[in-house]
């Protein structure tokens, strides 16, 4: 039940709902906006003043660096669309940054200026220090980068600023340079070898063709033959796929040197690949994404979570990626070497057939001339890649230009006043509403006719508003008069159109207001010409006795013990249809005063008198008396104050109500802030606007009675 219950909460709200929390619990608000916009105020005026200093530079796309033995140096020079994004990387490196705080001896200025000691700060801290300092961004749809620096002073920010982009651009010159020449000197230590094999190769060509003596060996002394030719048809082959092995081979061990950027950009150069390029984009814009979702958001925050595992998804999908590249490149030098084992296996066989038919001598000879060839061959590449890029590095390089440095600003930008201001009235507007929700989903209490419906699944048929007094003391043109009026109206069709009858009003607990709300009722009702009996049944608690100002000293508690008839413990009142029977002395033995048989009589008793009899009722929570009256009487009204109980306490007061038989006629919701709580707008305006016409009032009741029912 209470399940479904939740599950009609949740698909019925509506935004009154929400404005109505937000009205009711507005001074909770307020003064949490207040408290926010206190402590904004109070920390903006703390905050020092910071000033911003920005260098705009124009970024080039370097020629290529050295290139594999028989790499495409048209490759190079291809179009990166991810070069501007890894450089603004870079220039917020710890390489770019650290050679600013080594020049700047910003770990000797800043540990003067920010340390008790005046002693250096670590490097690494100074380092840290100006990353959250400096803000990089590319200018859109144009090659241009603005260095950003916040700092306590103008000229310290401008000189920073200017320095970075000093840095940045001598790391890039220094750079390809210090990389062409590692190139050319691993080629020329591999062109040195090559040399020495060269050399060692024409010493053994002459060794050999001392050792056998011969003069005048080759081509024009050799006879020629079909194996002849095979040999050497095949000796070319090898040594081309020698080559093509050697390549892969020094692609092969150069790619497996390198690692993180440079692997990759070693790769695309080598092996272009579109789905790698697309993937180091994807984990490129995954990277900033996280970055800028870091500068406003948590860690935990989900975007911050989400753009996390999809760039460690993405760098994944990049190894594997660049795995199976590699693995491409091993499986095809592996297939080269095995050609070029395959081949030497072919020239052995040829070589074995040829050996029978060519002379002894002729072979050691052919041999030894042949490994020369080879050996030349490569020498020779080799010296021609070496003053290729000797000539490359000799060129004139410019690839980042400073075309606006940066200047002492004149005035801070920080603190903003205005929008700490704002933020402070947004931050505290959150933290107020959510506090009001929050309190809000704490109070249980009967809050509106809904929840009276909902929970306790029984019709309202009155709303009071608050500050009601007893209508002998406001008079019968009250304003809060008519809202008694209408809990008459709707009381005759809640009761099928019948008039009159014997009533009990009860509440669930204490101080809810049932005794004012039965003394208006019954004045409402005799002031419109009805008959109308009030009995005070309340004997621990009397209190209508006070509301009229008639003695207490006999009542109720006489007529029950028969101490006296009923008709003498009646008083009458000012009002001529209004009577009243007082609750008595309560005698010191009261068990059994209030029983079944003597109530169902005196009940009959009072009816053949009067039109309405109203028995104003002890709490039904822990008292046996109203349990009695509500199993004898023509029906109960129960009494609910707006937000004072639990909802319990009333479901538990209606439980208690059907458990003895009685007739609940409705619930009345009393002691509501009608200006307050726009729920009751509507009851507020009606009243007012209906106040004074009494008998006007009670006729059009009658005649929309259905209408009514809502209530």
């Amino acid at each position: 039940m209470d399940q479904n219950n939740n599950q009609t909460d949740s698909t019925n709200l509506h935004f009154l709902d929400y404005w109505r929390v937000v009205r009711s619990r507005k001074e909770i608000i307020l003064a949490v906006i207040v408290l926010v916009v206190l402590v904004g105020g109070f920390v903006t005026t703390l905050m020092p003043e910071r000033y911003m200093a920005t260098t705009r530079i124009r970024v080039q796309q370097d020629s290529p660096t050295v290139q594999s033995f028989m790499g495409n140096q048209a490759m190079g020079q291809q179009y990166n669309p991810y070069f501007l994004l890894t450089e603004l990387e870079i220039l917020q490196s710890d390489l770019i940054l650290g050679d600013v705080v080594d020049v700047a001896n910003l770990t000797r200025i800043w540990g003067q200026k920010y340390t008790q000691d005046n002693v250096d700060l670590p490097r690494e801290t100074v380092i840290e220090m100006l990353k959250r300092r400096v803000r990089v961004q590319q200018q859109r749809n144009t090659s241009n980068i603005d260095i950003t620096v916040v700092a306590d002073d103008p000229n310290e920010a401008a000189f920073l600023a200017n320095q970075i982009a000093e840095s940045y651009r001598q790391h890039r010159i220094t750079s390809k340079v210090r990389d062409v020449r590692r190139g050319i000197a691993a080629l020329e230590e591999a062109l040195a070898e090559k040399g020495r094999e060269v050399e060692e190769a024409e010493d053994e060509l002459e060794r050999v063709r001392d050792e056998l003596g011969l003069t005048a060996i080759g081509m024009m002394g050799t006879r020629i033959t079909a194996e002849t030719e095979r040999v050497r048809q095949l000796q070319a082959d090898l040594m081309a796929f020698r080559v093509d092995m050697l390549t892969r081979e020094a692609r092969l061990n150069e790619l497996e040197h390198l690692e993180g950027e440079g692997l990759v950009n070693a790769l695309l150069m080598s092996v272009p690949d579109r789905s790698l390029e697309v993937l180091r984009g994807q984990v490129i814009d995954a990277e900033i994404q996280l970055r800028m979702l870091l500068e406003n958001l948590g860690p935990n925050h989900p975007d911050v979570r989400r753009v996390r595992a999809g760039l460690e998804e993405t760098r994944d999908r990049m190894e594997a990626a660049i795995n199976g590249i590699k693995a491409g490149l091993r499986s095809d030098y592996v297939v080269s070497r095995s050609k070029v084992e395959a081949l030497q296996t072919e020239l052995g066989l040829v070589e074995q057939a040829e050996r029978d038919a060519q002379s002894m001598k002729v072979l050691p000879f052919e041999r030894a001339e042949r490994r020369l060839r080879e050996k030349r061959a490569i020498h020779g590449a080799l010296n021609a890649r070496v003053a290729q890029e000797g000539v490359d590095i000799s060129l004139p390089r410019n690839p980042v230009e400073v075309f606006e440095p940066a200047k002492p600003p004149e005035r801070p930008f920080s603190p903003r006043w205005v929008l700490n201001m704002a933020l402070s009235v947004f931050v505290g507007s959150v933290f107020g509403v959510g506090l009001a929700f929050f309190i809000e989903y704490l109070d249980t209490s009967v809050k509106t006719v809904d929840d009276v419906e909902r929970h306790l699944n029984s019709p309202v048929i009155g709303v009071i508003p608050q500050k009601v007094k007893p209508l002998n003391q406001e008079g019968p043109e009250s304003p809060h008069a008519e809202s008694y009026r209408v809990l008459r109206t709707n009381l005759q069709f809640a009761n099928k159109g019948h008039t009159g009858g014997a009533f009990a009003v009860c509440s669930g607990g204490v101080g809810e207001g049932k005794s004012t709300t039965l003394f208006n009722l019954a004045y409402v009702c005799a002031s419109m010409g009805d008959r109308v009996l009030v009995v005070d049944s309340d004997m621990r608690r009397p209190v209508q006795h006070t509301i009229l100002g008639i003695s207490n000293s006999t009542g109720l508690t006489n007529v029950l013990l028969r101490d006296m008839p009923v008709e003498d413990a009646i008083k009458t009142t000012n009002l001529p249809n209004l009577h009243f029977l007082p609750s008595g002395r309560l005698p010191r033995t009261s068990v059994g005063l209030l029983d079944t048989q003597r109530i169902r009589d005196l009940i009959k008793n009072l009816k053949a008198r009067y039109d309405y009899v109203f028995f104003d009722s002890p709490p039904i929570m822990g008292v046996s008396d109203s349990s009695i009256l509500a199993s004898e009487v023509d029906g109960v009204l129960l009494v609910v104050q707006y937000r004072k109980y639990p909802r319990q306490m009333s479901s538990r007061a209606k439980r208690l109500i059907e458990n003895v038989g009685g007739n609940l006629v409705g619930v009345v919701l009393n002691n509501i802030n009608i200006l307050r709580d726009d729920s009751y707008y509507y009851y507020s305006s009606y009243y007012s606007h209906y106040a004074g016409t009494a008998d006007e009032d009670i006729s059009a009741d009658e005649q929309s009675g259905p209408a009514q029912e809502r209530f």
